[in-house]
């Protein structure tokens, strides 16, 4: 009996109260389980079949940033309740529980920091803050991100994940459309670099204005890109649409993005084509 208890395999003993780490996530797409670890180095893309999982904002800088380079500019702006907007609950209550959620005031994160070496003015939108809606703080701080740029002479980078304008803010939202719009022209005429990569989701009114008047529209695979959902479409129209309708791959063959690049190579394609674009090639290998 001794030898028995001796070579039967004990449970390991865990704290009272305390939570098993999470280690694994299911891919949406091929719902094979990804250690983290292997997540993490992958960029967050299924290492099986090539899904792009969606990243926080905090995340999507850490893959497209120099590591330690990024310093954060949003978080001074907080967004308020002009309307005392009420649906389901009130705004202001909303409004707390994707803070405490995201651990930001609002749905972008915005900095500056170096890809490979070339500064750079960034900007991400997080879809997990209220489905990553545009308020006037987004709007407000997308414009002084822009205007950043501008004074800095820096590229401006902005990453797009949105379900459109939010609602609880009625027209107020919809003026960030124009605001971001005329932030964005000051990089225009200083001849500064304007990248936009939009990422899944991005429709409404960020498809509609700032997210895609950049100089270059990058686009991750299988994203959905649009105004209006395609179910909204086929319902207005009462056609069919074609298959893969407003993905990624869909409008770049119909010229509305320039480029489809997988999220692993985004920080090597992007400092190759800001430093063609600002005259600044990356260093030789080994240099």
């Amino acid at each position: 009996m001794a030898l028995d208890r001796f070579f039967r395999r004990r449970r390991p003993q865990q704290q009272p109260g305390a939570e098993m780490p999470d280690l694994w996530t299911q891919c949406p797409r091929c719902k094979e389980g990804v250690y983290n670890r292997d997540l993490e180095l992958s960029a967050h893309v299924c290492p099986r079949c090539g899904h792009h999982l969606r990243l926080d904002a905090g995340q999507r800088l850490a893959v497209l940033l120099d590591e330690g380079s990024f310093q954060r500019q949003s978080g001074r702006v907080w967004p308020v309740d002009p309307l005392a907007f009420e649906d389901t609950e009130p705004y202001p209550a909303r409004l707390a529980r994707a803070q405490q959620k995201t651990g930001r005031p609002d749905a972008v994160l915005t900095g500056s920091g170096t890809i490979l070496g070339l500064p750079v003015t960034v900007a991400a939108m997080d879809f997990a803050f209220s489905g990553g809606s545009m308020g006037s703080v987004v709007g407000e701080e997308i414009a002084r991100a822009a205007e950043h740029a501008a004074g800095a002479g820096t590229p401006f980078v902005l990453v797009a994940a949105s379900g459109g304008a939010r609602m609880q803010e009625g027209a107020l939202s919809l003026m960030q459309m124009a605001k971001t719009t005329v932030a964005l022209e000051g990089l225009a005429e200083r001849g500064i670099p304007y990248v936009s990569i939009l990422s899944d989701p991005t429709t409404g009114g960020v498809t509609a204005s700032f997210a895609t008047v950049a100089d270059v529209i990058v686009a991750e695979p299988g994203a959905l890109i649009g105004f209006a959902g395609p179910r909204v479409i086929q319902q207005t129209i009462r056609q069919h649409l074609p298959e893969g309708f407003q993905r990624s791959e869909f409008l770049l063959e119909h010229g509305m993005v320039d480029a489809v690049v997988d999220r692993r190579e985004h920080r090597a394609y992007l400092r190759s084509l800001l430093g063609v674009l600002t005259r600044q090639p990356a260093p030789e290998v080994g240099a």
